[in-house]
């Protein structure tokens, strides 16, 4: 169903399959509690980090729901790997789809975080004809919110205590734009 041509390119950004050398980059920033704070994850080890690299790095092609494009996300100017941006299938039948990132805390307040995650609109949108995208959070994740602000998404549920994550209940908030708003910006 999809299968984008990599790299991908963007003003300041190239987005590509994760590879096994990007480890360091990925426990760099994974390893973070600053990001994993509003994350299901806690801070990753080595090993953990690893775990995942090994799954995403084959995370490049949709071709049924549930599939996911996880993607290393890495300045153009530096060829650094600061974080990733990922684009999830999520209903083939209502043509779904959800869209998310990370980026080390080093790179936040740059616009990178928006760059990246318009690429994941446009694929969801242009390539794969979805309907509607969205984008979830932790509800206090207020830099995350104006992310997908910047996107364009709107708002549309504040869900309370719908999830016990790390010992805690936690209120999620939905973020959604639809294949005609994106047409229109």
């Amino acid at each position: 169903m999809l299968k984008p041509e990599y790299p991908i390119t963007t003003e300041r950004l190239t987005l590509r399959p994760f590879t096994h050398d990007d480890l360091d980059a990925i426990h760099a920033y994974s390893s973070r509690p600053d990001v994993a704070r509003y994350l299901y994850w806690e801070p990753r080890d080595r090993a953990a980090a690893q775990t995942y690299l090994d799954k995403a790095v084959n995370r490049t092609t949709i071709n049924a729901e549930g599939d996911i494009i996880d993607l290393a996300v890495t300045r153009n100017d530096t060829g650094q790997t600061i974080g990733s941006v990922l684009l999830i299938l999520t209903s083939h039948t209502h043509r779904q789809g959800e869209i998310g990132y990370i980026l080390h805390p080093g790179h936040h307040g740059h616009g990178y975080a928006t760059e990246a995650a318009r690429e994941m609109l446009r694929l969801g949108f242009d390539d794969l004809h979805l309907h509607r995208i969205i984008g979830r959070l932790d509800a206090r994740n207020t830099a995350s919110a104006r992310v997908l602000e910047k996107l364009g998404m709107r708002r549309e549920a504040h869900l309370v205590e719908n999830e016990h994550v790390k010992g805690e209940w936690c209120d999620e908030a939905i973020y959604a734009m639809l294949r005609r708003e994106w047409q229109a910006r």
